[in-house]
């Protein structure tokens, strides 16, 4: 039957909402009937989406952590096959040793293909490379009929394009199969260069673009006046060289955060001290330096429950991405107004995005410049910013991203995914979300019209 034993959360804490039951699938072949269920379901499994896409108020959460088996690999032609529950680390753990790296790596390892699949993870390539979407093959869905589809670009082609990028809507996936990119050790030539504008990381940004795979930028969001947009440009591309058995990698030591600390530990003065120190750290103009790929893609992971930093009221992330035209004036703007507020973010990412298209119906990423910022959770304070920030991203032809998204409004959601009509003939009627509902509410025409005027 299940239990609200593990009760499942975002990893921004916010909303705190319970499903009525957590279901957790152990095998593929016992799945329970669907249809059954009087209330609506929604898969879930390590609870890395940052808002409530991952949470289903009142409703049945299905556990997929447990199907976390491996079926195929190829590893002469670098093509995965394994259940949706696996986490990307496991599957490093077994290709990376083998020649082979995850073609496309959001932020954490700690989240489930299945997961990478529904909300069409993005990373540091995705100017070269596109989103996670990009790389699959196929997919098994299971729809609460109890039919099973192979979908692939081809087969079941419409609910292929859905259920990308689809937040777990358009049914469960039991299994995936995709594509791995070859590399020669676990190793990453990395160069983090100290800047000290956005027309600094501009002419940066522009000069990686040919011959850097991985880019992007940590920004003191506090720094203002001609500072404004200041932070460490990192860029880098997976080491060719011979492996040297002398280099170790690092000692999994992950530190923990066992309490929630207190609401007052962050505020405006600890934020721009981080920030600072951030910023000043690196003495020099430019260091390079050659890194274990898992301090360079996830140095998050190394502290475990960082979102206990924030407190028991949670943060909320905003990530958006607004288009080239007039983006970095965009950009100065959001970070103007973050920095007059004084709500500041420890975590800033800042972009660029390319013109990869993925074959996911409601995926987040397109041209453009994209940022991204954790903010602690202070009430109607935090709320206000947003939708000030709000207003200017849509005035930019902008967009934000669902899979970190707790407070983006109806009208918003609406705007900026105008194709959500289309896909809402594929979501599968038992499966819905706190999220889905909060942003598909009716909206009258007349707000609409005037959105962004």
């Amino acid at each position: 039957m299940g239990s609200l034993k593990n009760i499942p959360q975002s990893w921004g804490r916010y909303p705190k909402v319970k499903p009525e039951q957590v279901v957790p699938i152990f095998w593929r072949d016992e799945i329970p009937d669907l249809a059954a269920y009087e209330q609506s379901i929604l898969p879930y499994a390590y609870g890395r989406s940052y808002g409530d896409s991952c949470l289903n108020e009142g409703g049945i959460a299905l556990d997929m952590s447990h199907l976390r088996r491996f079926m195929a690999f190829d590893d002469q032609m670098g093509v995965l096959r394994c259940e949706a529950g696996v986490s990307l680390a496991e599957v490093l753990e077994l290709v990376v040793p083998r020649g082979w790296f995850i073609p496309v790596s959001p932020g954490t390892k700690f989240v489930s293909v299945g997961g990478a699949i529904a909300n069409d993870v993005h990373g540091k390539n995705h100017y070269k490379a596109g989103t996670f979407g990009c790389y699959v093959n196929s997919f098994e869905l299971l729809r609460s009929s109890g039919e099973r589809l192979i979908c692939t670009p081809t087969q079941n082609s419409e609910l292929f394009r859905a259920t990308i990028g689809g937040l777990g809507l358009t049914g469960v996936i039991l299994w995936a199969e995709f594509r791995l990119k070859p590399i020669s050790n676990p190793y990453i030539s990395v160069e983090n260069i100290r800047y000290g504008s956005l027309k600094e990381f501009k002419v940066l940004a522009d000069s990686s673009d040919q011959d850097f795979e991985y880019t992007v930028a940590w920004v003191d969001c506090l720094a203002r006046g001609s500072s404004l947009g200041r932070g460490i440009f990192i860029r880098g591309n997976h080491d060719h060289s011979q492996h040297d058995d002398t280099r170790k990698p690092p000692r999994k030591l992950a530190l923990p955060v066992p309490i929630d600390f207190p609401s007052f530990a962050l505020n405006t003065l600890t934020i721009k001290a981080f920030n600072t120190a951030v910023y000043n750290k690196q003495l020099s103009k430019k260091v390079r330096k050659v890194v274990h790929y898992d301090p360079f893609f996830y140095p998050l992971d190394a502290v475990l429950n960082w979102n206990r930093i924030y407190g028991k009221r949670g943060f909320f992330q905003y990530q958006c991405i607004v288009p080239y035209e007039r983006g970095y004036e965009t950009i100065e703007e959001l970070l103007g107004r973050i920095s007059a507020s004084g709500e500041g973010s420890f975590l800033t990412v800042f972009k660029k995005c390319g013109d990869i298209r993925s074959p996911g119906m409601l995926s987040f990423p397109r041209p453009g410049l994209l940022l991204a910022l954790d903010f602690p959770n202070n009430g109607s304070k935090t709320r206000r910013l947003f939708q000030n920030l709000d207003q200017i991203v849509r005035q930019s032809g902008g967009i934000m991203y669902p899979a970190k998204d707790a407070l983006m409004s109806a009208e918003d959601f609406q705007a900026f995914y105008p194709q959500w009509k289309e896909f809402e003939h594929y979501i599968d009627p038992k499966f819905s979300s706190s999220f889905w509902r909060r942003v598909t509410v009716p909206v009258p025409t007349y707000a609409m019209s005037t959105k962004g005027s």
